[in-house]
């Protein structure tokens, strides 16, 4: 298969429906960020990588980085899952409140903001040090060291955190957090913050396509049987209220931001990441999503 060609053709196609939406505005700093860059990253399980567009360009990950604390929680504490944090698709807003209520404070998922935050304050607790925890965590699946941590998004989304705050504060009136939600708050925003390009996130998310193996750093990060439950709740939970229609359309496993990137990947075959930070009513970025769907069509294969 000839990906760098297929990217590039995929790249093309899309930049050419001149497809906008808008940019995650609710967060100050993101809202200044170029909206016409776009790009395009795969990655194989032979570890040989194809990009095209602004692919080497750092973007806010934001949500993706709920895939890397959720595979650390896997590596350690496992019954998390189930006690306080659930496996459903939740059908509502990434931020919804709605659901807490009616499930005694226990998140459907834990990529919708609750059930990340959840899993913050399991990670809290096992680290002393949780921010460089979740740092290097990244940086070695990532076999990069150069992913930072954009002070000016940290900051922005520290000062606009009242949705996150009241999350916290209602699942710790039923028990479900142990930390300070200061604390919680701080942490998560801060691995929300991290800036990475797509060839970074492509090669970071090729264990999700290679049994928990990096070809990088030739470390097996997790088992092949936590790796498939990680991939199920992407395919189901990966694109809050759109996941659905991401599965029905694209068919295969991945997170979105809201700064505008997407990390998916096919089992046993490859890796890819795409940003272009203008998003849907969603919060998924709207070329991203074309762009994957677009490739899907062309290999002609999904998990489906």
């Amino acid at each position: 298969m000839d990906y760098q060609s297929l990217i590039e053709e995929v790249h093309h196609e899309v930049e050419v429906m001149g497809l906008r939406g808008q940019l995650a505005n609710y967060i100050p700093e993101l809202s200044l960020v170029d909206p016409n860059q776009f790009g395009i990253c795969l990655v194989d399980c032979k570890g040989n990588i194809y990009g095209t567009g602004d692919y080497q360009k750092s973007f806010s990950i934001q949500s993706i980085s709920k895939v890397f604390t959720l595979t650390m929680a896997f590596s350690v504490m496992k019954d998390i899952f189930r006690k306080r944090v659930n496996v459903e698709p939740s059908g509502n807003p990434f931020n919804s409140l709605v659901q807490l209520e009616q499930e005694d404070g226990i998140p459907r998922n834990p990529f919708i903001n609750a059930g990340a935050l959840v899993i913050t304050d399991a990670i809290i607790s096992q680290y002393p040090d949780p921010e460089k925890a979740i740092h290097n965590f990244i940086r070695s699946i990532a076999c990069e060291v150069q992913i930072p941590v954009n002070p000016l998004v940290h900051q922005s989304e520290l000062a606009h955190s009242s949705r996150n705050r009241a999350l916290a504060n209602f699942m710790k009136s039923f028990g479900n957090i142990d930390n300070s939600i200061d604390r919680i708050i701080e942490v998560y925003t801060y691995h929300c913050s991290l800036e990475m390009s797509c060839e970074q996130l492509a090669k970071a998310f090729l264990i999700y396509a290679n049994d928990g193996h990096s070809v990088f750093c030739e470390d097996h990060i997790l088992d092949g049987s936590s790796i498939k439950r990680i991939n199920a709740l992407m395919l189901t939970c990966g694109f809050y209220d759109e996941a659905g229609d991401f599965a029905y359309k694209v068919g295969l496993p991945g997170k979105s931001g809201v700064g505008g990137g997407v990390g998916a990947v096919l089992p046993g075959r490859f890796s890819i990441a795409v940003w272009s930070p203008e998003l849907n009513t969603k919060g998924n970025s709207v070329k991203g999503i074309k762009a994957l769907e677009i490739l899907t069509d062309k290999l002609g294969v999904s998990l489906f």
